[in-house]
């Protein structure tokens, strides 16, 4: 099992001699839907478990290698995608478990745990014999009469082996392998700096700092200090519920000064947490890589399958909403100053000011405040409202199930199902922050939808964000931002759900992996849909009008921060991964120097700094401009929603079968055709975020 290519399979271990069978990753689940006994697996479990996968998958490849048939798609590849079932079956709960639940145990066993996979996973990539048998199912692929989908599923396999090394000779490969080993290492060591760094930080302050600051937040703070055993005080940290908020509404400058120099310099304190030689070192093998494969630059390789295909593409983009981004930009800076100004302020606004006088600048010009829409935004009620949309455009139901395993007791599970009740899949859900939980929102699957020996294999996925707590007298209250983020990470839900992949392997175009999230928050905001689940917690009354038009009025309010702040983290990291080997950089200086190259505006940080950019230390490196890119599409997308009506039958079926269950199985750009009937265009993306153009623009 190649992890990383493939996905979930079932494995059995039943009847097999000198298996543990008190390690529940060695027999049958037995729970429902069978999904993974969280509370059975124990830290000691998972090292028994990881070498006993790759030992099997080894004999399943050994098998594929040593058949005297002639290579066949049947034989070759579908066998290689039932290959090594155990591994990815322990890979897909440990690695969700480190990024949610994580401890010293698991950290020391993600440590020891990662060099090993990325041994098992060279020597399967970098198997002549076994790349022979595919290739040659490749070459001859006209003589099988493949599917569409088998099709795309052989090219993406053969070419995926390609770029991984399977055309070097053995010193070629040998070094390659070597690189790997460094750089899964070096991966590991940069996540867990950035949560060690996040986890260490306090903000402690006085009762008379409190000032202006929305009672849920307060609470919170005394939460923190409780949990750090401090009764009576209050504590802020960096984690996005408590930092951003704090900014938003304390009137201390000096305070929000210290909180968000904190925040931008984790992983660049220069102590053991320190990531800045990390990524230098993880910058310069993947030049080194690149170069080793035969291509100009790490985003070279990263691009190729992809729709932007080459670097040149994503600048060109990029850049061009950079420059259309910095004048919008500008003019919130001169309005937040004016600002300062009539307050009597003599100073200059600073990076660290941003969201304190952005708000004000809201409540100025819409008058609108995060606060008054909080008490409409009970976190049930938003998940019901979000339950509700997907029953309106596709008829599936949300139901919860009791007495399953979770893999957090915080967690929530639901079975999916379709209108008529057959059983589509399984949703956890996880949404409140906590110091073993890394930062940020995301959606993985525990198992994919396939087909196993003639039976369907249904999906359990899990979505996973850092949302306000609840406080000792009130539920959950989230921010508009949180609203359109359980919106973001429900359509990857979807998608996940919806999949209708016959193999347990599928190829996402990752700039393209991003349209059902972004596209499912459009709805978020519709007045239809906000009259469906924003409801007074109190009152229970539906969010008045005037409030309704107030958000529909700010759509455009900040755009131009949102987008510079993106779009430098965004060409930072495709600059950084277009550098050519030999490459040897200060981070601290490269960053800054580009920066100033590019024009930030001193009065805004980039989204990420280098050194927590914790994007392009994982799956998101060259990649981060997935999200730009795939607003483009869902933009467009939901003008068709819009032309014909937010729950349109016909369109949402047709998203459905063309997007959602088709997506890694065929290319993406011709999803999109076959949706839309037509390839995107530009002009919903900048009409809807304020950044208009004069003339139509076609994304190539």
């Amino acid at each position: 099992m190649i992890i990383g290519l493939f996905s979930l399979t079932f494995y059995s271990c039943k009847n097999q001699p000198g298996i543990d069978k008190t390690n529940p990753f060695f027999s049958e689940n037995k729970t429902p839907f069978d999904v993974p006994p969280f509370e059975k697996i124990m830290a000691n479990h998972y090292i028994p478990a990881f070498k006993k996968g790759m030992d099997n998958g080894k004999k399943d490849i050994e098998a594929i290698v040593k058949s005297k048939k002639e290579p066949t798609f049947q034989n070759t590849i579908e066998a290689l995608h039932r290959a090594g079932g155990l591994l990815t079956r322990v890979s897909s709960v440990f690695s969700a478990q480190t990024n949610c639940n994580t401890n010293d145990s698991l950290q020391s066993i993600e440590m020891e745990i990662s060099p090993r996979l990325t041994e098992y996973n060279d020597e399967i990539r970098l198997n002549p014999k076994l790349f022979q048998k595919i290739k040659y199912v490749y070459d001859n692929q006209s003589k099988y009469d493949l599917n569409p989908e088998q099709a795309f599923n052989l090219e993406n396999l053969y070419k995926g082996f390609v770029r991984n090394g399977a055309l070097l000779d053995k010193p070629g490969q040998d070094t390659l392998k070597k690189i790997n080993q460094q750089l899964s290492v070096l991966a590991v060591k940069f996540n867990q700096n950035v949560l060690a760094e996040t986890n260490n930080y306090r903000l402690w302050v006085k009762m008379e700092d409190l000032k202006g600051l929305p009672q849920s937040l307060i609470d919170g703070a005394a939460e923190t200090a409780r949990g750090s055993g401090q009764e009576g005080k209050w504590a802020f940290t960096t984690q996005r519920p408590s930092i951003f908020p704090f900014l938003q509404y304390s009137p201390n400058r000096e305070l929000r000064r210290e909180i968000f120099n904190a925040y931008c310099n984790r992983g660049n304190n220069g102590n053991e947490f320190d990531n800045n030689k990390v990524l230098a070192e993880i910058i310069r093998l993947r030049a080194e890589r690149a170069k080793l494969l035969g291509y100009k630059s790490h985003a070279h390789i990263v691009l190729e399958p992809r729709m932007a295909k080459d670097p040149a593409n994503v600048f060109e983009l990029m850049t061009g909403l950079w420059e259309k981004a910095i004048p919008v930009a500008q003019n919130e800076v001169r309005e937040m100053q004016n600002i300062i100004n009539n307050e009597g302020g003599r100073f200059k606004l600073e990076p660290s000011d941003w969201w304190y006088y952005s708000e004000k600048l809201r409540k100025q010009k819409y008058d609108l405040d995060d606060n008054e829409l909080r008490p409409y935004f009970q976190l049930e009620n938003v998940r019901e409202g979000v339950f509700t949309v997907a029953n309106k455009l596709f008829g599936i139901t949300f139901s919860p199930i009791t007495d399953c395993p979770l893999p957090h007791p915080e967690a929530e599970v639901y079975e999916v199902n379709e209108r008529d009740g057959t059983h589509l899949g399984v949703l956890y859900m996880d949404f409140f922050p906590r110091e073993s939980k890394r930062q940020g929102a995301w959606c993985v699957n525990y198992r994919n939808h396939f087909i196993l020996d003639g039976k369907r294999i249904t999906p359990v996925t899990t979505m996973v964000c850092n949302f306000t707590r609840p406080g000792a007298d009130q539920p959950s209250l989230l921010t508009l931002e949180e609203v359109q983020t359980l919106y973001h990470e429900f359509g990857h839900a979807l998608d996940f759900l919806m999949n209708k992949s016959t193999y347990n392997q599928i190829y996402q175009a990752w700039d393209f992996v991003e349209l059902p999230s972004q596209l499912m928050e459009h709805w978020a905001t519709e007045p239809e849909v906000l009259n469906l689940y924003s409801k007074h917690y109190k009152t229970g009354e539906t969010i008045p009008n005037s409030l309704v038009q107030k958000i529909i009025k700010s759509g455009y309010f900040n755009q131009g921060f949102a987008n510079v702040e993106y779009l430098a983290a965004t060409l930072l990291d495709m600059t950084y991964h277009t550098l050519e080997a030999p490459v040897s950089i200060d981070i601290q200086t490269f960053e800054k120097e580009y920066f100033n190259k590019l024009g930030l505006l001193q009065e805004i940080v980039s989204r990420y700094r280098s050194t927590y950019f914790l994007h392009i230390a994982g799956e998101y490196d060259a990649g981060y401009y997935s999200y730009k890119w795939a607003a483009v599409l869902d933009n467009d997308a939901f003008e068709a929603f819009k032309e014909k009506g937010l729950f349109d039958k016909s369109v949402a079926e047709s998203y459905r079968r063309n997007i959602l269950e088709k997506n890694g199985l065929m290319d993406a750009m011709q999803m999109f055709v076959n949706f839309r009937g037509r390839e995107p265009v530009i002009d919903p993306l900048l009409r809807n975020t304020g950044l208009l153009m004069t003339e139509k623009g076609v994304l190539n």
